[in-house]
This record gives structure tokens, sequence and C-alpha cells, in this order.
């Protein structure tokens, strides 16, 4: 498994957009995608992959082109610090949102 947190520069317009280039489709390897917003309005995200090679793929196949659309064209330059979390469990059920 691969996990991450993550605080990113954006709050929930251009995180709408980005869930809107990236289609109802799910992510292939992608096991839990949680965002809350903070109190400065942006956003953090809590992600749990089957691997990190999943990850991989699923950004450059379909993360960072539906980023690049949702900021018309091109994301910022820089990619927002990723701090590893262990997983010492997994449970629940994923429900798919509609958006």
């Amino acid at each position: 498994m691969f996990a991450f947190t993550q605080d990113v520069p954006i709050g929930r317009e251009i995180y709408a957009r980005i869930i809107d280039a990236l289609g109802p489709e799910p992510l292939k390897g992608q096991l839990l995608h949680l965002v809350v917003e903070r109190d400065n309005g942006q956003l953090r995200y809590f992600d749990v992959w089957e691997s990190r090679e999943a990850f991989m793929t699923a950004m450059d196949t379909r993360i960072h082109p539906a980023v690049d659309a949702a900021f018309g064209g091109a994301r910022p330059g820089q990619e927002p610090t990723a701090e590893p979390l262990t997983v010492v469990d997994l449970q629940g059920a994923v429900i798919a949102a509609a958006h």
C-alpha cells in the first residue's frame, strides 16, 4: 500500500474543476481519497493507493492532465509536498460521490 497526506494551495472551486476534468471513471488502484478544508480555505488530501506504481500511473495518465485542464492548460510549476503515511488499517465502504 502507498499512502500520503498533502496540503494543496487550492480551494473548492479549482478542486471541483479538477474532479470534473477527471470524469466519472474511478482511478485504477485508488483505495481512498479524502479531502478536507482547512481553516485557511485551502484543501488537505489523504490518499491511499494499492501501490506507488498505481499512483504514479494515475498521476501521469489522468491526474496531471485533469489539473492542467483545471488551470487553463498548465498546472503550477511545483507539486505540493506529500507526507508519507503508514497505513495500519483500512476499513469501511467506499462510496463514489456523484459529480
